[in-house]
């Protein structure tokens, strides 16, 4: 089995344990302060679908399950005022705990596996711009629902 498949199986085996660090972090970090509104349960699904379903989420060629999932949560923490610097640096910080776990896993013992790792990086770093862009852009439909109508036209 290839190291990136092992890596990807180990993250999503350990998806608990990575949702209880970040949770962790999430609320007690400066920078994502607001999220001490969102409810818990909420946070925790959130967070634990993304490293749970990893496989799911870097194998889809295509951009609709990711489109439409973080265009919904960009506009339900749109609706929830949470400021919208706060929810990017909240995916960030979630991939950094999948990157650091990655780098920490040991599991690398050869430059084929080195390419590997690199490659589930790279994955990794695709998904999570693909994530915040389809955040920020249904933080701002949700947003120019209560803007001007300038201002909403401008944004869709």
């Amino acid at each position: 089995m290839l190291l990136s498949a092992r890596l990807i199986r180990m993250i999503e085996e350990h998806a608990d344990e990575l949702t209880r660090a970040l949770m962790s972090e999430l609320h007690s970090n400066s920078h994502t302060l607001s999220y001490h509104q969102i409810s818990r349960e909420d946070l925790l699904r959130r967070v634990y679908g993304v490293y749970r379903n990893l496989g799911n989420w870097l194998g889809d060629v295509s951009d609709e399950a990711i489109e439409s999932a973080y265009r919904e949560l960009g506009r339900k923490r749109g609706a929830h005022g949470i400021p919208l610097n706060e929810v990017v640096y909240a995916l960030i910080l979630t991939k950094y705990h999948l990157r650091n776990y990655i780098r920490d896993s040991g599991m690398v013992d050869s430059a084929v596996d080195l390419y590997q790792e690199q490659e589930l990086h790279r994955l990794v770093g695709q998904f999570f711009d693909k994530a915040i862009y389809y955040t920020v852009k249904g933080y701002e439909s949700e947003t120019a629902a209560h803007a001007s109508p300038a201002v909403a036209a401008h944004q869709r």
